[in-house]
């Protein structure tokens, strides 16, 4: 049985984007828990969930270009899943740039505004993950 095109790209973005999704989450859990990370550690993890970041926002971008493609035009959502792809967005744009300032100057935060550093992220990234399945099911 043959894969059609259209399935196999979309199935292979949402890998991507799984990953993504993955690494914000584990990235952030990680540097927190079962205990909090050395300073070194959640520098690599803070590269990682900045990644993972990017990672979302290109593949969320992928899903639009591929229904452009097999469409001539780009999925039609409503109420419900309209929001969630706003939340979505800002929680990257949010993710992305907590995580980007934490590389620049995180080294010279105390514990506690790193702490605070990581429980936004691992919060963004639940309620992104929480928006896309209001989105996925909802659109």
């Amino acid at each position: 049985m043959a894969i059609p095109v259209e399935g196999l790209s979309y199935a292979v973005i949402q890998v991507v984007h799984n990953f993504g999704a993955a690494a914000i989450v584990g990235g952030a859990v990680f540097a927190l828990f079962p205990a909090t990370q050395s300073v070194l550690i959640q520098r690599s993890l803070a590269w990682l969930v900045a990644l993972g970041w990017t990672i979302q926002g290109l593949s969320g971008m992928l899903f639009g270009a591929a229904s452009f493609y097999f469409y001539g035009k780009l999925p039609e959502i409503h109420g419900i899943a309209t929001a969630s792809l706003i939340i979505k967005v800002i929680c990257a744009a949010i993710g992305f740039s907590t995580a980007v300032l934490y590389l620049l100057y995180g080294q010279s935060w105390s514990v506690e505004k790193r702490r605070t550093a990581w429980v936004l992220l691992i919060a963004l990234g639940v309620t992104a993950l929480t928006a896309a399945a209001f989105l996925r099911w909802l659109s």
